[in-house]
């Protein structure tokens, strides 16, 4: 693996990384659980095929290994207040409450009375269960269901309403293939005086077909031209790609003195979707910040 453009910048942007996971990852946190740094914030997904058993367990085994568990809280798939309780007390036994991520979720009616993870946050019952950091969701490209001023008004009202809690906030993004609308989002974030600390979602190594899939579904654009900055071909959907590429482009663009949005981008750092592949994404961001400042100091 070569990376041409070393920079202390691309190390330090992918240094302090999170990972996300599934209920039913685990055995791959521990295969993987030698190659990520201790303290690595590892989100565990709400999935709709999985239940609160397999949820607290996979929390717990985050916890257990010696990284850091934000649970995801799926405001949509919530039925009922006394389970949103029910999930917050159990993740709270196995210390697993300080962190954790609210969003909307999938379905398209809610479940129950949280029809937005605003919603959830208002109810007050993350810091009555030992919450002290919560992530919010950040749509560079915009979401397929959701008007772009509605997405800023609740990012806007969710980080306002996490302030006036004492409670402190991460802005993460759903992944991205293209550093231009990263960098002007950014920008507007900050531009709107929210400067908690941003995680732009990023896709670690996966099959192509894999990444071109889940990028139309969460509605983001997957033409030639995103596709050819994240340095792949169209043509040639066999093989696999790393983010090399974006996360390169990305930190140079973090400390462009002649990028306007770069001199106010604040605390940015990276979040991996592993697509289930926990140990290649930690292989590959160690393997990535070596070559990056090895290549600095030559």
């Amino acid at each position: 693996m070569t990376h041409p453009n070393s920079s202390p910048q691309a190390a330090a942007l992918v240094d302090g990384f999170s990972l996300e996971m599934t209920g039913k990852d685990v055995p791959g946190l521990e295969e993987a659980r030698d190659a990520i740094p201790q303290g690595t914030k590892i989100n565990v997904t709400f999935l709709g095929n999985e239940d609160l058993e397999m949820r607290v367990a996979a929390a717990k085994a985050v916890k257990d290994m010696g990284f850091v568990p934000v649970p995801h809280i799926s405001a949509r798939r919530l039925e009922s207040e006394a389970q949103l309780v029910e999930f917050l007390t159990r993740l709270q036994d196995v210390g697993a409450t300080e962190h954790v991520f609210a969003v909307g979720g999938d379905p398209a009616e809610p479940a129950g009375p949280y029809p937005d993870s605003l919603s959830v946050i208002r109810s007050g019952l993350l810091q009555q269960h030992g919450v002290r950091e919560v992530s919010i969701a950040g749509y560079p490209e915009g979401h397929p269901d959701i008007a772009d001023d509605v997405l800023w008004r609740h990012l806007d009202e969710k980080a306002l309403t996490l302030a006036q809690q004492g409670l402190d906030a991460v802005v993460l993004t759903q992944f991205a293939f293209d550093t231009d609308p990263v960098m002007s989002w950014i920008g507007a974030v900050r531009e709107r005086g929210i400067d908690a600390q941003i995680r732009i979602g990023t896709p670690g190594p996966a099959g192509i077909k894999r990444l071109l899939g889940f990028a139309r579904r969460f509605g983001i654009g997957a033409n030639a031209m995103i596709v050819k900055k994240y340095g792949f071909s169209l043509t040639n959907l066999m093989g696999t790609a790393g983010p090399d590429r974006f996360v390169s482009d990305l930190a140079e663009r973090l400390v462009s003195p002649s990028n306007h949005a770069a001199r106010d981008s604040g605390d940015v750092k990276l979040h991996f979707y592993t697509f289930g592949g926990l140990l290649a994404t930690s292989q590959w961001a160690r393997e990535f910040v070596a070559a990056q400042s090895s290549g600095a100091r030559r």
